[in-house]
């Protein structure tokens, strides 16, 4: 099995770690694998699907309305071809949407379809990761099988100091090839 390009969904959310995606997404493609990013309408905010589009070789999903090429809904067709989604960054909100199996968004939807194993690396002020509710959707997900890493403490955007920090990008992908070669090893 490990000769086979594994697929990588690489979801990127509306937070200011975003710009992250770009190096999380080039060691990706350095690590071997196929790439194909799915942001949401916020991620757009901080960085450009031009940017990652390039990083990962692949066209970016932004909307349910980019899956023109086949009759095959282009959600459906990339919750398939999963071998991991990975979500870096997520934000509070994203996390919400995904414990109440919310699909409002292309990957929110691509969240639900999946058998993949799914990692989120959260990133958010500090009070947001703190609050119960948030807690709690993190303890749903848990319980679902979702895999978390990070936050990490640290200096945050918003100028407070605390637990919120995307995790660094090297271990993020490390953990991402570790879920990759499990998969694998269950499937030998």
């Amino acid at each position: 099995m490990k000769d086979k390009k594994r697929s990588v969904i690489l979801g990127v959310t509306g937070s200011i770690a975003a710009y992250k995606a770009a190096e999380l997404a080039s060691l990706l493609v350095k690590q071997g694998h196929e790439v194909f990013v799915v942001m949401t309408k916020d991620a757009t905010e901080f960085i450009t699907p031009l940017t990652l589009q390039t990083l990962s070789k692949n066209p970016v999903t932004t909307s349910f309305y980019d899956e023109k090429e086949s009759w095959h809904p282009g959600h459906i067709a990339q919750a398939d071809r999963a071998d991991l989604l990975l979500i870096a960054p997520a934000t509070a909100n994203i996390i919400a949407e995904l414990a109440q199996g919310l699909a409002g968004h292309p990957l929110a939807a691509i969240a639900l379809a999946t058998r993949a194993p799914i990692l989120l690396a959260p990133a958010m002020n500090g009070k947001m990761w703190d609050h119960p509710a948030t807690k709690e959707n993190v303890a749903t997900l848990a319980a679902r099988g979702v895999e978390f890493i990070g936050p990490e403490s640290g200096m945050l955007a918003c100028g407070y100091e605390g637990l919120g920090r995307l995790w660094k990008v090297e271990e993020i992908a490390f953990r991402a090839e570790f879920l990759l070669a499990r998969q694998d090893n269950l499937i030998a």
